[in-house]
């Protein structure tokens, strides 16, 4: 059982007398047992689809340069490609790059 709010925490309390003996014993070994863990630390598949979303952006741009240079018109390529392509690789950096906390 997971608790989102300290309310809920006080109405499991009073209805479990079992979690109430357990925090009492360890509270603090009891409380991180019930803390809800952090979404992007037990689901991989969000930062996944983050990564694959911003490398997919950034190679589409890349690529639409590359084919507008190809064909000629290299000159007419979209100041909105050009951020684009730039946010979505400087977001990946900052994605991959070690946190300071490790």
């Amino acid at each position: 059982m997971q608790m989102r709010s300290i309310a809920e925490l006080a109405e499991a309390v009073e209805r479990d007398p079992e979690l109430a003996r357990k925090i009492q014993e360890d509270p603090a070994g009891a409380l991180r047992n019930l803390a809800v863990p952090e979404p992007l630390q037990s689901d991989l598949w969000i930062y996944r689809m983050v990564v694959g979303a911003l490398g997919a952006i950034g190679l589409a741009a890349i690529l639409g340069a590359l084919i507008l240079t190809a064909v000629g018109r290299g000159d007419q390529i979209p100041d909105v490609v050009t951020a684009l392509g730039s946010a979505a690789i400087g977001a990946l950096a900052g994605l991959l790059a070690p946190s300071p906390r490790e």
